[in-house]
């Protein structure tokens, strides 16, 4: 579900020149978790999702602003947002028993312990998201991006963390770059990696986030090795 939907919203970011967007909503909605885990007894996974994404959606309000009034300013601003939620997380953290343990399901998720029920609270977000946006192209444009994006990325950091999230965003995206078929390898290369690391993670008993972005790396340098070797066989 994460592939298929990072793929195009990936491309799109890469198209803007916005790198960092995805790694500071990621980590602002992720905040959003933090502050509805420790302030609220079992939260439910609607609540969460509901704090999460209020979080993402004002960091999308803000990001949309900056581009209009700020543009030379706005990765700047990206990054500082980035730095001030992992900041205040790590605060809010700082007195939890599991504090340690909490970061590290924040960045690298805990993805091969996800529910069914997680899904299916997740898959019709994507579901969603994904015939938006190419049934109505104008959900690319202005505002509409930075709070479809929100949405996405709410999910996304609940089910694989903020590492992953930045990984499925960029790195697809970057084997696509100048192909004729931009979604398609994206979409190849994002699915391929999510199965690669997973298999991996299970076999070696390694943490799953960190050996899927790993996967993803090695993925795109592979497709961008075989794009390479086209392009020149080609002169």
């Amino acid at each position: 579900m994460v592939s298929l939907v990072h793929a195009p919203l990936g491309i799109e970011v890469l198209r803007r020149g916005i790198i960092f967007i995805d790694l500071a909503v990621a980590q602002i909605a992720g905040l959003g978790i933090v502050i509805c885990a420790i302030f609220l007894t079992e939260p439910s996974l609607f609540t969460t999702q509901g704090i999460a994404l209020s979080f993402a959606l004002l960091a999308g309000l803000l990001f949309r602003k900056t581009e209009v009034f700020l543009p030379a300013q706005q990765e700047a601003i990206i990054g500082v947002s980035f730095v001030l939620a992992a900041s205040l997380a790590i605060l809010f953290l700082s007195d939890h028993p599991n504090r340690g343990q909490e970061i590290q399901y924040l960045l690298s998720g805990q993805m091969l312990f996800v529910s069914w029920k997680e899904i299916g609270l997740h898959a019709p977000v994507y579901a969603v998201i994904l015939l938006l946006w190419f049934m109505k192209p104008i959900v690319r444009d202005g505002i509409r991006f930075y709070l479809i994006f929100a949405l996405a990325i709410t999910s996304s950091v609940q089910l694989v963390g903020v590492y992953v999230v930045f990984a499925s965003l960029i790195l697809p995206a970057l084997a696509a770059l100048n192909t004729q078929h931009p979604h398609a390898i994206s979409w190849a290369c994002g699915v391929l990696s999510v199965i690669t690391g997973i298999i991996t993670a299970i076999v070696l008993d390694v943490p799953s986030g960190p050996v899927t972005v790993v996967s993803y790396v090695v993925i795109t340098l592979l497709a961008a090795i075989t794009k390479t070797l086209k392009t020149t066989n080609r002169l």
